[in-house]
């Protein structure tokens, strides 16, 4: 079933041109394995099919950057975007437009979690031990992770005694949890649907922190995407209703209560951040 979905990259430098016929293009950051992606993908796609009168594909990268690129070059459509990549894509290229987000978006968070047997029970206990982010360019496993450690006094290079980079929030669990490292930040949402899915053991692993809260994740579309076409998308977004068994399931795959308007103005306290982590000039 998710087989359907994936377009190889090899495949997405055929045709640049644009027609009625091409299907819609649609990424997302890799923050969680691909077999996750997809999965969670598969009903919105056809969801959205539906709405637009449009095929549609998805289109795996290997990294946070090819998101970046692809949809600044408008070899995608639409993605799936953190709000420090959609910073990076809005810098990257004019046009591109975050139109939709969750509810839960608004208020986001990130988790510090440490090794059970790691002895680190708050941040101070982080000092002098090995961490792990998550990607470079994640919001709630890096760039927000950074920030609020600024904010609580403490410099990861100055203060950790090694920095590492997992590279999705999921790895970040797993390294904690075998001790690869004894601490790490990720997601708070995917550290609640790994909880749920009976995916973390809770003896071996602890959250010690949660984050204030901040903006993140977001539906974006690339610079010149036919305007009728990004309001059938905003408003298939909008139209989601948990009330409709199989648009309940969608919601449930994206954990989100419900999708939202979202706008650029949303994610400058974001890019102040990155900037002053020095993550963006």
């Amino acid at each position: 079933m998710l087989k359907k979905w994936i377009l190889p990259l090899t495949a997405l430098f055929v045709s640049l041109g644009a027609s009625a016929a091409e299907p819609l293009r649609v990424s997302a950051i890799p923050d969680e394995v691909p077999t996750e992606l997809q999965r969670k993908f598969a009903p919105l796609g056809d969801y959205l099919a539906e709405q637009t009168g449009r095929d549609v594909v998805f289109v795996p990268v290997n990294d946070y950057a090819a998101v970046v690129e692809a949809l600044a070059a408008g070899k995608i459509d639409m993605a799936w975007l953190g709000g420090f990549t959609y910073v990076q894509a809005h810098r990257r290229a004019d046009g591109v437009i975050p139109l939709v987000q969750r509810a839960e978006d608004a208020q986001f968070t990130s988790k510090f979690i440490a090794n059970a047997d790691s002895g680190i029970k708050t941040l101070a206990d982080l000092k002098g031990k090995d961490f792990a982010f998550g990607s470079p360019s994640s919001t709630s496993g890096h760039l927000m992770p950074r920030h609020f450690l600024a904010e609580e006094g403490i410099n990861p290079e100055q203060d950790f005694a090694h920095v590492a980079f997992s590279g999705a929030h999921d790895a970040t669990v797993a390294w904690v949890a075998s001790g690869k490292v004894p601490a790490g930040a990720l997601n708070a949402s995917v550290w609640d649907k790994l909880l749920e899915e009976g995916k973390v053991d809770t003896k071996k692993v602890k959250v010690i922190w949660t984050t204030p809260t901040y903006f993140d994740y977001n539906w974006t579309v690339r610079g010149g995407l036919d305007p009728a076409l990004q309001a059938k998308l905003k408003q298939a977004f909008l139209n989601l209703d948990p009330k409709v068994p199989a648009q309940a399931e969608i919601l449930k795959l994206q954990r989100a209560s419900r999708f939202i308007e979202t706008k650029p103005e949303n994610y400058q306290g974001i890019e102040a951040a990155a900037v002053q982590a020095g993550l963006l000039k």
